[in-house]
């Protein structure tokens, strides 16, 4: 799929990976949605983004899930492209988890990564296309202690992700699922627990522009799975 003149959905557009994707799809020309829970960081991006849309949403709840494809196809008149990636980590040997906290992060990182994917089928399925583009993480494919927690939600997601490719393609919808190492971003700020217990791996790890050119790489070939080198 060729992004230019596309309506890219991006969540956890405020910072990070969201951020430097939403950048570099407008940039390429695609039309491009911000959805965020920081209404300010959002409202700052959505000015320098010419012709963008910002949308101050929380996607664990379902009436911002549907305010996000309301407000696309209200002004774009359609989705071709969801980037669900809205996330946190958990950093916490698993004898330390709280299971509320294991919760929390569960529902935003599975959960809502599923209903996302489910509140952007129908308009595609009219269209007969779409792109869908999970952000999973390189942690759910090596046991790294500290982050099994984390590492079993997006190990969840991959699964998810893996079925929907199938599940999807009669209508025209790829799903591809992007598993991000180590990133250089907030995201190790701001974590549900233990921000404080992990430093994250020698050489400071990718940068966020990188990972975007990834994502859209998966949008424009329709590839199943990119799996960056690993940090650790």
């Amino acid at each position: 799929m060729d992004i230019t003149d596309r309506v890219v959905v991006v969540t956890g557009a405020s910072s990070g990976i969201g951020e430097a994707t939403a950048r570099l799809a407008h940039s390429r020309g695609a039309h491009v949605v911000l959805a965020a829970r920081r209404e300010d960081r959002l409202a700052a991006l959505g000015k320098e983004l010419e012709g963008s849309l910002a949308v101050t949403a929380d996607v664990t709840r379902a009436e911002d899930r549907r305010r996000i494809v309301d407000a696309a196809l209200e002004r774009f008149g359609r989705v071709d492209v969801l980037v669900n990636n809205a996330g946190r980590g958990l950093h916490l040997p698993l004898a330390e988890v709280d299971p509320e906290d294991y919760a929390a992060i569960l529902d935003l990182n599975v959960g809502s990564a599923l209903a996302m994917m489910q509140a952007v089928v129908p308009p595609m399925r009219v269209r007969g296309e779409g792109a869908i583009v999970n952000i999973s993480s390189g942690t759910s494919r090596r046991a790294i202690p500290g982050l099994g927690a984390y590492a079993a939600t997006k190990s969840a997601l991959n699964m998810l992700s893996a079925v929907a490719r199938i599940e999807f393609a009669d209508a025209g919808i790829v799903v591809s699922t992007v598993l991000p190492t180590y990133t250089q971003s907030e995201f190790h700020d701001r974590l549900q627990a233990g921000a404080d217990r992990f430093g994250g791996p020698p050489g400071g790890g990718d940068t966020a522009e990188h990972v975007a050119e990834e994502i859209l790489r998966a949008v424009e070939t329709g590839v199943e799975e990119i799996d960056l080198p690993r940090a650790w």
